[in-house]
């Protein structure tokens, strides 16, 4: 018996990284797992290592800032495998380099406030009533460090976007509480994922570990780790939490 027996969990922007590390983990403790990605070979991917080992999958797609197309991907995740227990709105990211305020367009503002704030939004205004009509749910949101300290080098519509996203979690969790659904957030630093493992330079890599306390950089199973305590039983009686996973390199 796994922490997440025969929960039903979508995870977005789970085709690779930190999503598909958590996807993985929920299925080993016995979720019944929605892999969400625009990728289909990294999708299928995912889902073949789930089956491989011993769990259950599917893979959906949607448009996240598009409400249409996520109800389209609630359905057919409620038909194939169960009311959906567990959502983790993990898809996002960052849309622009660092650089002066006044160098931000309009455009690219707008992009990254659409792919991370709204998208959380809307993926949650999607999944919410169910939850809140069966008493129970647990809904977990992915910030960022750059949220969590000002930075110059950080890139400002990506920290101002997941900001929102953290204190969007906090009301959320005000608000379902009685309805039997929880609401938390994770916030990481730099999680050394493949992608960002090839692009960061090697002395970029020792400048990011020597300003944690904890002497590496994090992994991806670090944060899916921590999202499998906010998601099992044992984080019962925690809600509108917002968890560093730092390496201690963000102490609020």
């Amino acid at each position: 018996m796994g922490a997440l027996n025969e929960k039903v969990a979508l995870v977005t922007g789970s085709s690779r990284g930190i999503g598909a590390a958590i996807a993985n983990r929920f299925a080993r403790e016995g979720a019944r797992v929605a892999v969400h990605g625009r990728d289909a070979t990294a999708l299928s991917v995912v889902v073949g290592e789930i089956g491989k080992n011993g769990g259950t999958a599917i893979s959906v797609t949607a448009d996240i800032t598009r409400f249409a197309e996520i109800e389209i991907m609630r359905g057919r995740v409620e038909k194939e495998l169960g009311p959906i227990d567990i959502l983790v709105a993990n898809a996002g990211g960052s849309f622009t380099p660092p650089g002066p305020l006044e160098g931000i367009t309009e455009e690219v503002w707008q992009a990254s406030i659409d792919g991370n704030l709204t998208a959380t939004f809307l993926t949650i205004k999607s999944i919410l009533p169910g939850m809140k009509e069966r008493k129970a749910g647990n809904i977990i949101t992915i910030s960022s460090a750059a949220a969590r300290r000002p930075y110059p080098q950080s890139p400002i519509p990506y920290a101002a976007a997941k900001a929102g996203i953290q204190i969007l979690t906090q009301v959320l969790a005000a608000q379902t509480g009685s309805y039997g659904v929880r609401a938390n957030c994770i916030a990481p630093e730099t999680i050394l994922t493949e992608r960002n493992d090839a692009r960061i330079p090697d002395a970029q890599k020792k400048s990011l570990l020597d300003m944690h306390p904890i002497k590496r950089l994090g992994k991806p199973e670090d944060v899916a780790s921590a999202a499998l305590f906010l998601a099992s039983e044992d984080a019962g009686w925690i809600s509108g939490v917002i968890l560093d996973v730092a390496g201690g390199s963000v102490m609020v």
